[in-house]
């Protein structure tokens, strides 16, 4: 049961009704004293105990709620609920929502509006078709959580699941290219211009396959030292996964136990395992070192600030686009410096994930990349292992003809 945020609203008393006031309105119960009142009272904490949120939503004169006052329920609804990432989408969505419709009533939705807002997904171009129809279930979503909670009629649920999601090569339509793994050439080539943090952080992803958001939120706290001899687990506070296989402990080599002693020492157990603070205090002593001219003593008097303050201007912890962003920023000043020939062509962070799984894939095969991603099924694998081409062409080369013998016994006799 989840709980309220405030206390639990008191019975009180506006001239001859019971009342109680909550979300910034006044809910009249009846007469003051009567059993009607006292049962109404029962019955509002007991439904507002059920879900807080919808007791904030506020209807129009006519009863009606709008779509915009939906849309806002729901994504209060999901707060805490959620992984992260599934709210970042549920926001992206609400927003081309609420856009469009956000001021009719939600019952006045309709697949055509559906459609529409579809529509307008497709022409901003940013969203592939898979993610249109990603998003337009979302919606579906929202009105399915109105009718949960009272605020829709299941009628609207119902014909909006009618519409028919979009087939690849309709028109203004575009299909984004798989992810690719990204080849331990051009990650080795990138690891001299990264700091060390950064350095540490690629490395660790490449030999474990974790997600870059699992690596980027790693405390202390989150490895356990003690479960099995000779091994660490990570584990993570929140997986992509966990609500379908539950929180997966991410077994730690000695590798990568070597490379990730150094950041776990005369830290608190809710610290950082890899923060921009180490990185860019790397870098500075870095540059330091390398410097030729004294520091003027303005630029002293700035480090020390900012030492003193590191959390005005520089998180904790890396996030995603961070980390993705610190990569880049390596490619960028590694190409500034290399050969044309030896130019580092473009990568992400999650392509390590990529690469593990395709190595995996060829080693072990698909069950193996499976248990090490973590992954729900194999066929969620197969879109992060590309080895099978590479395994089907060394059987190729290797293949030999079964009735070779047949067919040259068959040749002389004719």
């Amino acid at each position: 049961m989840p709980k309220l945020k405030n206390e639990v609203p008191k019975l009180a008393k506006s001239g001859n009704y019971a009342c109680v006031y909550y979300g910034g309105r006044r809910h009249r119960l009846g007469i003051w004293g009567s059993p009607e009142a006292k049962t109404a009272y029962t019955r509002f904490i007991a439904e507002l105990q059920v879900n807080p949120i919808t007791f904030g939503v506020k209807q129009q004169p006519g009863g009606d709620v709008l779509v915009a006052e939906l849309a806002d329920g729901f994504f209060k609804n999901i707060q805490g609920r959620m992984h992260p990432a599934h709210i970042s989408h549920f926001k992206v969505t609400i927003g081309y929502l609420v856009k469009i419709y956000g001021d009719i009533p939600a019952d006045a939705f309709s697949p055509k509006k559906l459609k529409a807002v579809r529509n307008q997904m497709v022409q901003s171009g940013k969203l592939c078709r898979r993610m249109v129809n990603d998003y337009t279930g979302r919606i579906i979503r929202i009105f399915s959580w109105g009718v949960e909670e009272e605020l829709a009629q299941p009628s609207i649920v119902t014909a909006l699941r009618e519409v028919k999601s979009l087939r690849k090569g309709e028109q203004g339509t575009f299909e984004n290219p798989p992810r690719k793994e990204v080849p331990d050439d051009f990650v080795r080539r990138t690891l001299p211009y990264m700091s060390t943090t950064v350095r540490t952080m690629v490395m660790i992803q490449r030999m474990t396959g974790m997600r870059p958001s699992e690596l980027c939120a790693m405390t202390v706290g989150d490895i356990d030292k003690t479960r099995v001899p000779g091994l660490w687990h990570y584990v993570p506070k929140r997986q992509k996964t966990e609500e379908y296989i539950g929180t997966v402990p991410i077994p730690l080599g000695l590798p990568e136990q070597t490379l990730l002693a150094p950041y776990l020492e005369n830290k608190t157990g809710d610290a950082a395992v890899f923060s921009p603070r180490t990185a860019v205090a790397e870098w500075n002593a870095k540059r330091r070192d390398n410097r030729k001219t004294k520091m003027p003593p303005s630029q002293q008097e700035r480090n020390q600030q900012r030492a003193e303050n590191p959390a005005d201007h520089i998180g904790e912890f890396y996030d995603r686009n961070s980390y993705r962003k610190a990569v880049g920023h390596a490619i960028r000043k590694g190409n500034k410096v290399l050969p044309q020939d030896q130019k580092i062509p473009k990568w992400s962070p999650y392509q390590l994930r990529h690469a593990q799984a395709t190595a995996l894939e060829k080693e072990g095969g698909l069950d193996v990349a499976q248990a090490v991603l973590r992954h729900t099924s194999t066929a969620t694998t197969r879109r992060y292992a590309h080895g099978q081409l590479a395994i089907a062409e060394e059987v190729a080369r290797t293949r030999k003809n079964p009735f070779a013998k047949v067919a040259e016994s068959s040749e002389e006799s004719f």
